[in-house]
C-alpha cells in the first residue's frame, strides 16, 4: 500500500488505512496485538507498575485547526500525554486515540492527524494500538490515552516534597503561545529517567498549566506546603521576553503562568541538588527555589523582599458555571 495515499472517507476504510500503517511501524515493547480486534493485547514487563494518562484536545480551546493544521494537532496530542509519562519518570509504551472528525474534509484531516501522532510516537517508541473514530458537524476533538511503565525505582509522585527540598525545572519557561511552541512539545522522558537513576526524586510534575499552578499541585499533594522561588534564578524563555515587549506583561509573569512549556518541575533533597552540579548529561536542571513549611507560593526578589504568587495558569473549566 502506498504510504502517501489518502485515507478512504468511510469509517472502516479509515481504520484499515491506519491499521496497515501501524503494522509497518516500529514496535515498542510489550505489544502483542494492535489494531484489528475488539481489544489490543499488551504484555507488561513482569512486576512493572502500569502508568495510564489521557488528555482531550478541542479545536478552539487547545488549538486552531484552520491555522495550525492537522499534523501539528496530532503531534501535540501525542506529546502532551508522553509528557505526563515523563512526569512520573516512566517509559511510554502504547497509545489509543479517539477522534471526532468534522464531516467536511474528514479524510484529509485524519491523514494529517495520523502523521503527527505517528511522528511523535516514533520518537519515543510508542505503538498506536487502537481507538475510535467518529464524524460530526462540530469541531475536531482528539483524545489520546498513553500507557507506560514505571522503572524498577518506581513511579515519581507529586506528593513527596519536604521542607528544605530544592525546586528545579528542566528548561526555560513562558511565552509558549507566542510563536507556536505549544504545538511542539518536547517531552522530557530522557531527562526524567536520567535524573531518576542519578538521585531520589521527591516529587515531580510536568509544566502544562504554568509553573505557578503546577508547583501548587506538588505543594497541595505534599500536605499543604509552601515554596519560595527566586526571581534571579527563574529561567525565562526568549519567547516570554519578546512577548513581554509586545504586551507589557513582565517576562517573569509569563514564565510563571503561561503554561504549555512541558518542562518538568522537580523537588529534590538539597544534598542531591549539590550532587547534580557535578553530574554530566543533566545540564538542563535549573534550581529555582525551595520548599518551605509555611503554605503558599512566594517570589523572592533580588533585594530579599517577598511577594505572594497567585496561581494564574491555565484552567480548563474557567468560565464554566457550576
Amino acid at each position: 500500500m502506498d504510504p502517501s495515499s489518502p485515507p478512504p472517507s468511510g469509517e472502516f476504510g479509515l481504520i484499515r488505512w491506519i491499521r496497515e500503517r501501524e503494522r509497518a511501524g516500529r514496535r515498542g515493547g510489550g505489544t502483542v496485538l494492535g489494531i484489528g480486534d475488539d481489544c489490543a493485547i499488551l504484555e507488561p514487563t513482569p512486576g512493572a507498575k502500569l502508568l495510564v494518562t489521557t488528555d482531550m484536545l478541542m479545536d478552539g480551546r487547545h488549538f486552531r485547526l484552520d491555522e495550525d493544521g492537522a499534523e501539528a494537532v496530532g503531534y501535540k496530542a501525542m506529546g502532551v500525554n508522553v509528557s505526563d509519562i515523563a512526569a512520573m519518570a516512566g517509559v511510554p509504551l502504547a497509545a489509543v486515540v479517539s477522534v471526532s472528525l468534522p464531516r467536511v474534509g474528514a479524510a484529509e484531516i485524519a491523514r494529517g492527524l495520523h502523521a503527527g501522532l505517528r511522528r511523535m510516537a516514533d520518537r519515543f517508541g510508542v505503538d498506536l494500538v487502537g481507538g475510535d473514530t467518529n464524524a460530526w458537524d462540530g469541531p475536531l476533538v482528539v483524545n489520546v490515552t498513553v500507557l507506560g511503565e514505571a522503572t524498577s525505582r518506581g513511579a515519581v509522585l507529586r506528593s513527596g516534597a519536604r521542607p528544605g527540598d530544592v525546586v528545579c525545572v528542566t528548561g526555560p519557561l513562558g511565552g509558549s503561545l507566542f510563536r507556536g511552541r505549544h504545538l511542539r512539545p518536547e517531552p522530557r522522558v530522557k531527562e526524567a529517567l536520567a535524573l531518576h537513576e542519578a538521585i531520589p526524586i521527591r516529587a515531580m510534575i510536568d509544566i502544562s498549566d504554568g509553573l505557578s499552578s503546577d508547583l501548587g499541585h506538588i505543594l497541595e499533594e505534599s500536605g499543604g506546603l509552601g515554596a519560595v522561588l527566586d526571581l534571579d534564578r527563574l529561567p525565562i524563555h526568549s519567547d516570554a521576553r519578546d512577548l513581554a515587549e509586545e504586551d507589557g506583561t513582565p517576562a517573569y509573569l509569563h514564565a510563571l503562568n503561561d503554561g504549555e512549556d512541558f518542562e518538568l518541575c522537580v523537588a529534590i533533597d538539597r544534598d542531591d541538588a549539590i550532587l547534580l552540579r557535578n553530574l554530566t548529561g543533566l545540564h538542563r536542571i535549573h534550581p529555582v527555589g525551595e520548599i518551605v513549611s509555611e503554605p503558599g507560593l512566594r517570589l523572592r526578589r533580588n533585594d530579599g523582599s517577598m511577594e505572594p504568587i497567585l496561581p494564574a495558569g491555565f484552567d480548563h473549566l474557567r468560565g464554566v458555571e457550576a
